[in-house]
């Protein structure tokens, strides 16, 4: 099963440090769409945000676990049409 596969709808995104990132709206193509509530503050409240697959380390149940800390993984995070965060 892909790593896709296993990343169930409204699991928590977490960095490697073990902080909350996100929560998962659903997978598109390569990429994980976060819900609208994890989605910041500012410009960027009210957007989904969307972290690349290349960026998960594991899924663990409910959680999937990324390969950067929190405070790294958001900077690569992208808005709805591609832009970056």
């Amino acid at each position: 099963m892909s790593i896709a596969q296993q990343i169930k709808e409204h699991a928590e995104v977490i960095g490697a440090d073990g902080v909350h990132v996100g929560t998962v709206d659903h997978v598109e193509g390569d990429r994980i769409k976060l819900t609208r509530k994890d989605s910041g503050e500012g410009h960027h409240e009210g957007h989904h945000h969307y972290i690349s697959l290349g960026l998960v380390a594991e899924v663990e149940g409910d959680k999937v676990r990324l390969s950067a800390n929190a405070d790294v993984a958001v900077t690569f995070e992208e808005e709805e049409g591609g832009q970056q965060a």
